[in-house]
């Protein structure tokens, strides 16, 4: 009977002229195409379209690749986002680098016009619609999206992962040069690109001892210093960063969030510069992907998902731990640590260190192995270290840790380096967080306000908290002078806690 049915149904749809087989299931389709940017610069890009659920148009999700990334960098993501959520997605190369023309302008106005030109290149021959429009990326793409939010009011929504906020204070923090960050992004800018004047400038400037004369350019290639017309156009904004990103460290990230006056969200987890994303990109399960795609279902198309319910602060403790989330940015609750006085001699390195970039950040967020320091092999003559409070039941620190320090150097010039460890009672310590700090006046006492980078750590039962300072990291050029002194006054550390 049910053959005979079948049967049937099949005869008269084929007399009525229906097709026999039903509407085809959701999928996607990638074409490799070369789209005019600003000046008609061909950017090459992987055009990414659903299949499957109409003609269009269909909301649009622009995404310039990283530095030094070609454009397959969001094919695997793009695709997941074509098939199951009907968007176009154009991954493309960012202008200077791999088969897309132009020269690098460190997210100059030709860079970041780019954006705008793929959004109307998308409208007319992608079937996109212009009226739903997000920009996402990672690194030097995160960059281009948050400062094409400022200046393309087509843009609904934004999703920076492992982005700068503030050029300068990422690559220059407290007016120290982040030495591996910018060795790493111009040997990787030379090999794979063309270096524009600018950047040439810049590396000459670096290599010259310069480096100050760089910071000019910064707050053009800032969206810090476009927060105004962000909130005027009411973009929603998606932050996702690493607490040990050595390139683009988290607190720029988190006073930029606070600037937001328009829908937001911050998550921080563990990992170094886009290793916490990186596996998302190219389609596989990711929590930070997965909500940078509710983030656009709500945003971009209005799919009243839930997500602007839930507390937009999500921090994961650095090592291990389920999220923690928050209204805003924690600041409540603290403990202050008294410094007593000290006096160390200046220009030589000690076992305490920020690491090595891209790997220490790694291993801490893949494998949660910190970096660590002996605490009694940590030469009191040349470093400040002082115990802080022991936790019995243990604490969740979270926050941003600040140190004021009552200083008076002996040299015109002087790099101090703080550590945060959280200390075992074999005096064995993992590093917290840190921070770089330049300090000039030869014998002028003077009081610094200091803020380590942010953290959510869990401290375990009976461990506690040190601070060391010395005056030299292989992470960034130092300018302490060997045989010069520096003399800490009565200071504080103030400890946030969740």
């Amino acid at each position: 009977m049910r053959r005979s049915l079948v049967l049937v149904l099949v005869l008269l749809s084929t007399l009525l002229g229906a097709p026999v087989a039903a509407t085809a299931a959701p999928g996607h389709q990638i074409s490799y195409r070369s789209i005019p940017g600003v000046g008609g610069t061909v950017l090459k890009a992987f055009v990414v379209e659903p299949t499957g659920q109409g003609g269009g148009p269909f909301p649009l999700l622009v995404m310039p690749s990283s530095w030094s990334v070609p454009n397959i960098e969001y094919v695997g993501a793009a695709a997941k986002l074509a098939k199951e959520s009907g968007y176009v997605v154009v991954s493309y190369t960012s202008r200077g680098f791999w088969d897309s023309g132009g020269q690098i302008d460190v997210a100059g106005p030709d860079t970041v016009g780019d954006v705008s030109k793929v959004i109307d290149w998308a409208i007319a021959n992608a079937h996109a619609d212009g009226t739903k429009v997000g920009a996402a990326g990672i690194s030097y793409g995160a960059g281009q999206s948050l400062l094409a939010a400022a200046s393309d009011r087509r843009i609904k929504a934004a999703a920076a992962l492992s982005t700068w906020t503030d050029l300068a204070r990422s690559l220059y923090p407290n007016s120290t040069v982040n030495k591996q960050a910018v060795e790493v992004l111009l040997a990787a800018g030379k090999a794979t690109g063309r270096p524009g004047p600018v950047l040439v400038e810049a590396e000459d400037a670096y290599r010259d001892g310069r480096f100050w004369e760089v910071v000019p350019i910064s707050a053009e290639r800032s969206a810090a210093s476009k927060i105004a017309q962000i909130n005027a156009n009411g973009t929603a904004i998606m932050l996702g960063n690493a607490w040990n990103d050595g390139i683009f460290a988290p607190g720029q990230i988190a006073d930029f969030y606070g600037r937001l006056t328009g829908p937001k969200r911050l998550m921080l987890s563990p990992g170094d510069h886009a290793t916490a994303e990186l596996f998302g990109a190219a389609g596989l399960p990711n929590e930070i992907w997965e909500s940078v795609g509710r983030w656009f279902d709500r945003y971009v198309k209005g799919t009243a998902n839930g997500i602007d319910a839930e507390q937009p602060v999500r921090l994961k403790p650095n090592n291990g731990g389920a999220w923690r989330t928050f209204g805003a940015w924690p600041d409540a609750n603290a403990d202050t640590v008294r410094l007593d006085p000290r006096k160390i001699h200046a220009g030589w390195g000690t076992v305490a260190d920020s690491g090595t970039l891209l790997l220490s950040g790694a291993l801490q967020g893949f494998l949660n192995i910190p970096t660590g320091v002996s605490l009694p092999f940590v030469d009191r003559n040349v470093a400040g270290v002082w115990s802080g409070p022991q936790y019995p039941r243990g604490a969740t620190l979270a926050g941003t840790p600040k140190l004021q320090l009552q200083v008076t150097p002996s040299a015109e010039t002087t790099t101090l380096f703080a550590y945060l460890y959280e200390v075992g009672p074999l005096g064995l310590g993992a590093l917290i967080t840190h921070k770089p700090v330049k300090v000039t006046g030869a014998g002028r006492t003077q009081t610094l306000d200091v803020e380590l980078e942010p953290t959510a750590w869990n401290v375990g039962a009976g461990n506690r908290i040190a601070l060391v300072i010395d005056t030299v990291d292989p992470r960034y050029l130092t300018e302490s002078t060997r045989g010069s002194t520096v003399t800490f006054g009565p200071s504080s550390l103030t400890v946030p806690k969740a």
